[in-house]
């Protein structure tokens, strides 16, 4: 490692690296991610109602969400391939016109699922906006950002 370089993903030529979890302790690691559409009340009564001529757009974002959770080492390039043991989308409503989107994940492992979290709340959005955008090309994404995070070496996180 060059000298004075504290960057944990980069190796001793400066390039990125993979960090090495192999010491780290098992534990039982959870992560929940949120995130938010706002859209037209129009568009948000038609996906509660059903009547999205692209199919049931809550059902497939679900399944989008859980997919995506399962292959984000994939695409996010330092991230581990890791055992899930857990994944839970959920999705709520003001009513009006912002939907709310929560992805839970969880494992047993020796890093946690913060990437995970973020990547099916992120994936189930980008579904609903796939089968939505024909309706309203206008829909707005986010913010989306991890809520709480349990387990692991430096301990739990609950965002204010």
């Amino acid at each position: 490692m060059k000298e004075g370089n504290t960057f944990t993903h980069m190796n001793d030529q400066g390039r990125a690296r993979m960090v090495d979890v192999s010491e780290k302790d098992q534990t039982k690691r959870t992560a929940l991610a949120k995130t938010s559409m706002k859209m037209k009340p129009t568009t948000l009564s038609a996906i509660k109602l059903g009547k999205i001529k692209k199919g049931d757009v809550l059902a497939v974002a679900q399944v989008a969400g859980i997919m995506a959770a399962k292959k984000t080492s994939d695409w996010i390039p330092m991230c581990h391939p890791i055992p899930i043991t857990g994944i839970d989308i959920r999705f709520s409503d003001n009513d009006q016109d912002e939907l709310y989107i929560e992805a839970i994940v969880s494992t047993i492992g020796k890093t946690g699922v913060e990437m995970e979290a973020l990547t099916a709340a992120s994936a189930a959005a980008l579904t609903v906006y796939d089968m939505c955008k024909a309706l309203e090309k206008a829909i707005v994404i986010g913010p989306t950002y991890l809520a709480e995070k349990t387990g692991g070496k430096s301990g739990d996180y609950y965002r204010e």
